[in-house]
């Protein structure tokens, strides 16, 4: 089931996890804040990581295994509920995404349909297909209800591919 899991990282080496990840087609999301600090005699606006040496991972275990997520350089294991890693409800992280004070986050966040709000696909297999806005499917997708013969389906679908009526 793809979901949000939370992987520890070693020391200083969040960034280099973020990037092989990014490799391996796992969505990564580390929360960052703006603090004031001195570099070189001079006050600063820096962005630094709300939780240092963690990065929220959004990917499917039967795709991709927790082996070679947990193997990629600069992770050091998941954070786990006995021998299973701890899955992280969507909603904490969408509220992370939107208190952060990176605008990136924010801005994808906010731009997206409301839930029931009607759109047309754009692209896929389903182009030109009407569709009710759902939820979040982490950052790039969103889950749908589309009318397949008579039934309504709920897919996940790329935000790029929504269209407002």
């Amino acid at each position: 089931m793809k979901g949000w899991y939370l992987l520890y990282c070693k020391r200083s080496e969040q960034e280099r996890a973020v990037i092989n990840l990014d490799r391996q087609g796992v969505e990564c999301y580390y929360p960052q804040v703006r603090i004031d600090k001195i570099v070189r005699g001079k006050k600063q606006q820096v962005l630094e990581p709300l939780f240092p040496s963690y990065v929220f991972v959004y990917f499917d275990p039967e795709q991709v295994s927790y082996t070679s997520v947990r193997s990629t350089r600069g992770v050091a294991d998941f954070i786990r509920r006995g021998s299973i890693p701890q899955l992280v409800q969507q909603d904490l992280i969408y509220q992370l995404m939107l208190n952060e004070d990176c605008d990136e986050h924010k801005q994808k966040l906010c731009e997206l349909p409301k839930p029931g709000e009607s759109l047309t696909l754009s692209q896929g297999q389903f182009k030109g297909i009407d569709a009710i806005y759902q939820e979040p499917d982490g950052e790039k997708r969103s889950f749908m209800l589309i009318n397949l013969l008579g039934r309504a389906v709920k897919v996940s679908v790329d935000n790029k591919d929504l269209i407002k009526r």
